[in-house]
């Protein structure tokens, strides 16, 4: 599949029907990916947890907390096949917006310090680095750091 114009991709609600496909995505994209027990946890948890469609197809999706004036970007991915095709950029803005619209004042996220192409999108939108959380992901061999990163809504 490859990606449609933008007017093509749709948003929606998460629902609890949505995590098979979504349990398959997730492995395909992370060396430590969610659970299945992830997913429902945050569905139960009441976070803004949103897809991405494209002809009725998941392609990407994310999950958001949003605790009092400030919102926490949980989990942003897009399909293996897609990626790169500028969907993320359409995704996290998606998010800023659901964030926004909720008076969020700043929205608060980590990623691994190895994940370069994730960090240039993230800077590109405005994010900018607020300090590095130490051993924060686990790796096939140890841990790796993560960058804390803030954006002012």
């Amino acid at each position: 599949m490859s990606a449609l114009p933008q007017q093509h991709v749709s948003f929606r609600p998460m629902s609890y029907d949505d995590l098979a496909v979504i349990s398959r995505i997730e492995p395909t994209i992370y060396s430590h990916p969610w659970t299945l027990g992830n997913f429902k946890d945050s569905l139960n948890a009441g976070y803004s947890a949103w897809v991405m469609e494209i002809a009725g197809d998941i392609v990407g999706y994310a999950l958001v907390m949003l605790v009092l004036d400030e919102a926490h970007l949980l989990n942003l991915s897009v399909a293996k096949p897609l990626q790169g095709q500028g969907l993320g950029r359409i995704l996290l803005a998606h998010m800023i917006a659901i964030s926004q619209r909720h008076q969020a004042a700043n929205m608060f996220l980590e990623v691994r310090v190895s994940n370069t192409k994730a960090i240039a999108l993230y800077e590109s939108m405005g994010f900018c680095e607020m300090g590095i959380r130490r051993n924060y992901y686990p790796t096939k061999t140890g841990r790796e750091d993560a960058v804390l990163m803030g954006l002012a809504l």
